[in-house]
């Protein structure tokens, strides 16, 4: 239709990002060992392949809408994409900015790590029965 948006729903709308535009966030979860064949294993390199292939799909589209596209890959050993590191270094400084507990600092990285843990978690659970059978 003309005059609509061709953006499809962001995981995360961030109002007010980047000089008033608002940032679609793309979460994305990959497994380290994809590839592995091919490369052998690198640190990383699943984590960054993925937000390539997002800012590739995804970028344009947001520019054309007026919004800031954010790639949020990481992999399930933990790894973050670089600008999945710089988006939550930003909140972290907003965090801090308007905390005034020392836990602060360390509190945004903190609570990632244990939600991707709890995500494997849930997943590893769900499969169990199947594997045990």
């Amino acid at each position: 239709m003309k005059g609509r948006s061709t953006l499809r729903p962001a995981d995360l709308l961030v109002f007010g990002w980047a000089g008033g535009k608002h940032a679609c966030v793309d979460l994305t979860g990959v497994s380290p060992l994809v590839g592995l064949r091919e490369n052998g294993f690198v640190a990383g390199l699943a984590a960054r392949k993925a937000e390539s292939k997002k800012v590739d799909k995804h970028a344009k589209a947001c520019a054309e809408n007026q919004h800031v596209f954010i790639p949020f890959a990481f992999d399930t050993f933990g790894s973050l994409a670089p600008e999945a590191i710089n988006f939550l270094t930003r909140v972290q400084r907003v965090i801090h900015s308007n905390c005034s507990t020392p836990r602060g600092q360390g509190f945004v990285f903190g609570r990632l790590g244990f939600a991707i843990q709890k995500g494997l978690a849930a997943q590893l659970i769900a499969r169990l029965p199947s594997v045990l059978m």
